[in-house]
């Protein structure tokens, strides 16, 4: 598979589209925004007037995703306007061109098995990857990877490499035990990097940029029976924890819903927990904890103010000292509890 990494051009995409349907084949043009799509598909049309164009997202109705897929499949379009619900389970012969827009906002596990999609006859298969100059340097080192591999079957090649470019490890997923049963995980990861940073020499850095740490007692996962590829949910938390701003947050459940269905509690507890920790960094919380029924949050002190929007916004009990807030005694439960008390404790919002 021939693989072309660079910023959006329209004349490209275009020449893309022309050849691959002047040889007879189609096209998976990938656009993973729901809200946007639309509005894609039909620039996409005017640059491209000859061509015929099916849009399918995860927000379709059963039976019109199943039809535009079906009219796909049985060649009646030439171009599907997708997000990333075909990179797995579609196996088209006659599709051999992929565009993916936005490339860079994609883990490479994903793009790897978007990727997958084309090539899978004796025809050339193209791949274009889209990404805007100022992509990370992170972002720009996973589209280099798929330039490195190409051929079929470069999964594990590309798995190593994404080891490589972001690390991981195996203590991810539902069951945890031994010393992470014993710290809680968010702790565990945090001693483990600072391991690793003193070991590199990297000590006071990692210490100046200490994450905030969310231990809120709750199963938060992705089922192995809802994102069934390990690699792919490796991917998936990182995305999670590595998110910085709730906007991200909502897109990832978004596209999370979209690819794999409705989101099962352990998801969204993990998304949840996401939110808390960018709600505790937004107002320079150390950690937030909940156990034996009580919310604590470390690292600043509750005003007047804030103090009093807690207990209307929780119906709970407020505690604490100097440095610690300690809330119990709520129906809520621990993340819309830890959301509500972090909400209150934001001055920014006019709460102080």
């Amino acid at each position: 598979i021939l693989t072309h990494v660079g910023p959006y051009e329209e004349a490209l995409v275009a020449r893309a589209i022309e050849k691959e349907v002047r040889r007879g084949g189609q096209v998976f043009f990938v656009h993973n925004r729901i809200d946007t799509i639309d509005e894609v598909a039909e620039r996409l049309q005017a640059l491209v007037p000859g061509a015929q164009l099916r849009t399918a997202h995860g927000r379709m109705p059963e039976r019109a995703l199943e039809d535009v897929m079906r009219r796909f499949l049985d060649r009646e379009a030439d171009v599907l306007v997708t997000t990333t619900i075909v990179e797995s389970g579609l196996d088209v012969a006659t599709a051999n061109t992929l565009v993916v827009d936005r490339a860079d906002a994609m883990g490479l596990a994903q793009l790897y098995q978007l990727r997958g999609r084309i090539g899978r006859s004796s025809q050339q298969g193209y791949a274009y990857l889209f990404a805007p100059l100022g992509a990370t340097v992170e972002s720009q080192k996973r589209l280099e990877a798929l330039m490195d591999f190409t051929e079929l079957g470069s999964g594990f090649a590309i798995a190593m490499r994404d080891l490589e470019i972001r690390g991981a490890g195996n203590l991810l997923g539902a069951e945890q035990s031994g010393h992470i049963a014993a710290v809680g995980f968010e702790m565990y990861l945090q001693l483990l990097e600072e391991a690793v940073a003193q070991a590199r020499g990297e000590t006071q850095e990692r210490q100046e940029g200490r994450p905030v740490i969310v231990e809120l007692s709750l199963d938060a996962y992705l089922p192995p029976e809802y994102v069934m590829d390990e690699i792919e949910r490796v991917d998936l938390y990182r995305r999670a924890s590595g998110t910085s701003s709730l906007a991200e947050v909502d897109d990832l459940a978004e596209e999370l819903t979209d690819r794999f269905g409705g989101l099962p509690e352990p998801a969204i507890n993990l998304l949840g927990i996401s939110r808390a920790k960018l709600l505790a960094r937004g107002i320079g919380a150390t950690s937030v904890t909940f156990r034996s029924g009580t919310l604590s949050v470390s690292g600043l002190t509750a005003g007047p103010v804030q103090a009093a929007r807690i207990r209307k916004n929780t119906g709970g009990t407020l505690g604490g000292r100097e440095g610690r807030v300690t809330v119990r005694g709520t129906d809520l439960g621990p993340l819309e509890l830890a959301e509500a008390t972090l909400r209150a404790l934001d001055i920014k919002l006019g709460f102080a």
